[in-house]
């Protein structure tokens, strides 16, 4: 893989969060920053996914537990900072 394929895979990364966020009834939401981004909208995340940057991930509802762990896999798998936030 060439070096310039960065945002080739950031834009598999951010369709792969978006539709894995989807499957869950919980909501998901994203913050870089001071800014709170809905995983499930593939915009938000186009316009906030950057690889350098360290993310908090906050996930309510029913199905939390295991939309934790699935958004963590696809987090790690594209070497993307994150915390999740136990609240």
């Amino acid at each position: 893989m060439s070096s310039n394929s960065n945002s080739n895979s950031n834009n598999a990364a951010i369709v792969e969060i978006a539709q894995t966020a989807s499957k869950f009834a919980s909501s998901i939401v994203l913050q870089a920053d001071n800014k709170y981004i809905d995983v499930k909208s593939i915009l938000g995340l186009f316009t906030t996914l950057v690889s350098s940057q360290n993310y908090e991930l906050h996930v309510h509802g029913s199905d939390a537990e295991e939309a934790k762990k699935a958004m963590s896999e696809v987090f790690a798998k594209y070497d993307l900072k994150f915390t999740v936030v136990e609240e």
